[in-house]
């Protein structure tokens, strides 16, 4: 079948739990389900299989920089324990959220924008590797880095 299914959105752009404003980045568990990096509504979302509504598993108290909200979320990585990472882009930092947790940690980053080995310009993209290195890319500048985490 080479019909597409709606599995997230799809309700015209728009801050409801149906909806999506600039999605950016995606991650699928092995139950299927799917979180959202939705940029300009400053949240993550979750959508379970089959689900007609998303739930706000980070962010979501608008823009900001308090552990409880993000500014223009993108790259997203999910663990086996649904422990939520996401690169909040324009805070310059990567959050991390546990299952059910009200609100994230800063793990790297947040010292405000620079080159600094501590600095983002625009976190974008982040990944793991089987070591639990945290590899994170670093936009305006230029860079991957990478990072032992705890």
């Amino acid at each position: 079948d080479n019909n597409g299914t709606v599995v997230a959105g799809g309700n015209d752009e728009g801050n409801g739990l149906n909806q999506l404003n600039y999605q950016r980045h995606i991650f699928v568990d092995q139950q299927q389900t799917v979180y959202v990096s939705d940029n300009w509504n400053h949240r993550v979302m979750k959508w379970n299989k089959d689900a007609k509504e998303g739930i706000v598993v980070a962010g979501g108290q608008g823009q900001g920089s308090a552990l409880t909200q993000l500014s223009c979320p993108e790259g997203l990585f999910v663990d086996p324990l649904d422990t939520i990472y996401v690169a909040d882009s324009w805070n310059n930092r990567v959050m991390r959220s546990p299952k059910g947790a009200k609100q994230g940690t800063v793990i790297v980053g947040g010292n405000g924008e620079g080159e600094g080995a501590n600095q983002f310009n625009d976190p974008v993209g982040l990944s793991f590797d089987r070591q639990g290195n945290l590899y994170v890319v670093d936009e305006n500048n230029n860079r991957v880095q990478r990072f032992s985490i705890e």
